[in-house]
């Protein structure tokens, strides 16, 4: 069997998500370009990916998923780069490999990243379901391809939203 090497059913009812194919080496400058770093969150979103997608920053949908090839999130350490994602409400971003600061920031930023060899089989406008804390990514014909685990820290810390947020809630359960 391809991928994974099993199949999961779809009878699980998970959410499926919208993908969007990018290549690989996707930088930060385009994610979040120079020119548009002075200016507003909400401004720099509105240009996310337009040398590489152009009209991503319309089309996605809150929930959608990026599966792009290796080097995802290369360049600086802007953390706007991952910032205008959680923006525009993409769930996660499925790639061979990442920029080291960029994945810190990801998860800092509540962005879920997921380390999967295959991702680059996935197609754009497929619809697939994931498991982060089973490590699988499921496409529309129920293979499971795998990801590498990712510590549950790091998956706590994108539930609650953010490193930020995770200290809020924390704080306020301590005040109680």
């Amino acid at each position: 069997m391809r991928g994974g090497g099993h199949r999961v059913s779809r009878a699980h009812g998970a959410t499926r998500h919208r993908v969007w194919r990018l290549p690989a080496d996707v930088d930060t400058d385009a994610l979040a370009p120079g020119a548009t770093m002075k200016f507003s969150l909400d401004v720099t979103a509105r240009h996310c990916l337009e040398a590489v997608r152009p009209g991503f920053a319309v089309g996605v949908q809150q929930g959608d998923v990026i599966a792009a090839g290796a080097n995802f999130g290369i360049g600086s350490s802007r953390e706007q780069a991952a910032a205008v994602l959680v923006h525009l409400g993409v769930a996660a971003v499925i790639a061979p490999s990442f920029g080291g600061l960029y994945l810190r920031n990801a998860f800092n930023l509540g962005l879920l990243l997921l380390t999967c060899r295959q991702a680059e089989r996935l197609c754009d406008g497929e619809r697939v379901a994931f498991d982060a804390r089973a490590g699988i990514v499921v496409r529309e014909d129920d293979e499971a391809l795998a990801c590498e685990a990712i510590p549950a820290f790091l998956l706590d810390m994108v539930q609650a939203g953010g490193l930020l947020e995770q200290l809020r809630l924390r704080c306020r359960k301590e005040e109680t």
